[in-house]
């Protein structure tokens, strides 16, 4: 894989529409990813999102349009290769790790993008993994065996797995479900820190919860049934109007502090 240039985009995606049958998956999606910048993909249940990142890492092909990922672009480059230089976090990953896996060992295991590692793991790798799991606050886990972790623990664990091949772009596919609510705030937290660590990877966290949104997050992708709705900074897109289209009911948006906090009308009026 070539170089990629600081000033150009990440992730540069135009017109993309995914067809299959008579079912548009995705209609004309435009999305730019900068530099320097962590971005949301907002949606309800249903509205594209797991087939839009199928189509970033090359699991789901376009119809029309084109993808260009770390300066590489779709049908012109090896998509294999690529997919090293982009982390994923993701309930599918989650569920395949056996319950025996060492911790040490799973971290190890992203390295090369593999589940379940059968090979002795050389002092090098595990230097480098022990260096990984302090780096997500999971150093105490080293010697634990996968089926003993909680669900926070996990999702920390598989971000250090995503990292130890250090990748430009970290996907963060609704890494909060299933994690209690102090859970939840903690992992939210964590990725605060995370971001503020030496060269951290550009964010795309995944997520149909609003108050999933923290001050990290400069951007949002907004989808509803396969289409984008809304693409911008934050303050542009988590508007009432706008959340009300997606949901396709009335909504009110308001500001609680730090965090977005959404009220949802109930049988067609809003609840306040």
């Amino acid at each position: 894989m070539k170089s990629h240039p600081l000033s150009l985009p990440l992730v540069e995606i135009s017109s993309l529409s995914v067809n299959r049958g008579n079912r548009d998956i995705l209609h004309e999606i435009n999305w730019k990813i900068l530099p320097g910048e962590h971005w949301v993909i907002l949606g309800p249940n249903g509205s594209g999102k797991t087939s839009l990142l199928a189509a970033l890492t090359g699991y789901l092909f376009p119809s029309s349009g084109g993808i260009s990922v770390l300066g590489e672009t779709f049908g012109e480059s090896d998509w294999r290769d690529l997919r090293k230089h982009i982390g994923i976090v993701s309930s599918a990953i989650r569920n395949r790790i056996e319950d025996s896996e060492n911790v040490l060992d799973a971290v190890i295991s992203g390295k090369e993008a593999v589940i379940n590692t059968w090979e002795a793991s050389t002092a090098a790798e595990r230097k480098e993994a022990i260096k990984i799991l302090k780096l997500v606050e999971c150093s105490k886990l080293a010697n634990q065996e996968w089926g003993t972790l909680s669900q926070g623990e996990r999702q920390r664990v598989l971000i250090g797995r995503a990292l130890i091949a250090q990748p430009k772009i970290l996907i963060l596919d609704e890494a909060c479900a299933g994690l209690d609510p102090l859970a939840r705030e903690n992992f939210l937290l964590f990725l605060q820190r995370l971001t503020k660590s030496s060269c951290p990877p550009t964010l795309i966290f995944v997520t149909h919860h609003l108050e999933e949104i923290t001050p990290i997050f400069s951007h949002l992708l907004m989808l509803r049934a396969g289409k984008s709705i809304a693409s911008g900074p934050i303050k542009n897109c988590i508007t009432s109007k706008l959340l009300s289209q997606m949901f396709d009911a009335p909504v009110r948006v308001q500001r609680a502090g730090q965090k977005y906090r959404m009220t949802v009308a109930a049988n067609g009026h809003l609840v306040v």
